[in-house]
């Protein structure tokens, strides 16, 4: 089963230095079609003005992926973390047990992310944060994980959840196909450009839920950048 999720859907807010789109619902009076799947609870496509960010505040219990589209994030936390995650590469935090952290920009251009939240396979443990750098020549034309919590997944970040997070840039006209494999549910939302799953267009701004789908398969209409979530 498919649930194309454009862009209208999406729950949505402006506070000025924060614009928000939230792919899964987040509010008792959001779109409650916009559920979650199985760990996969948030996937919030943010832009965050320059000089501004998400003050310190605190997690628990929470796997939480930070894909940069554009720009830089400056992450700080109370266990002693600092990092700077440019575009194209990931942060991930798993809260654990508990964590205070802020995330910034810092620069002169506007910052835009996906951030995914996964509820991990069991509470507690000890908080945690990491960043990759992943080349996207690494990803033309086929999907690379990105975080994972899958212990063979040597390349990959680790997360505490039963789900992995991948990327793939595609050049216009050409085709990838994708099995979720032990998989339940997969959620994919472009980063860049237009791609068809399954024969349904899905675009910047868009998402595409997936249940019980054995296979999808994936052509970029025009060159696109895009994110995948596998989860149980």
């Amino acid at each position: 089963m498919l649930q194309l999720r454009s862009k209208e859907t999406l729950d949505h807010g402006d506070r000025g230095w924060l614009k928000a789109r939230h792919h899964f619902v987040v509010s008792d009076a959001g779109n409650r079609a916009n559920e979650p799947l199985g760990p996969l609870v948030v996937w919030n496509d943010d832009e965050i003005a320059p000089g501004t960010g998400f003050g310190r505040h605190s997690h628990a219990n929470m796997e939480i992926v930070t894909y940069v589209r554009q720009g830089a994030v400056t992450h700080e936390d109370s266990v002693g973390n600092v990092g700077r995650t440019v575009a194209g590469d990931v942060q991930v935090m798993s809260a654990g047990t508990g964590i205070s952290h802020s995330e910034q920009n810092r620069d002169g251009d506007p910052l835009k992310l996906f951030q995914i939240w996964l509820r991990p396979r069991q509470d507690g443990g000890t908080p945690r944060w990491d960043s990759r750098k992943f080349p996207k020549a690494d990803r033309a034309g086929r999907l690379v994980e990105l975080a994972s919590g899958e212990p063979e997944s040597a390349d990959a970040l680790r997360i505490r959840a039963d789900a992995r997070v991948l990327g793939a840039t595609l050049l216009a006209g050409t085709t990838l196909t994708h099995s979720p494999a032990g998989y339940r549910h997969a959620y994919l939302a472009p980063a860049r450009g237009v791609v068809l799953v399954n024969g349904q267009r899905v675009s910047v701004g868009d998402g595409i839920a997936a249940t019980d789908e054995s296979e999808l398969t994936i052509t970029a209409e025009e060159d696109a950048e895009f994110i995948l979530v596998d989860a149980a």
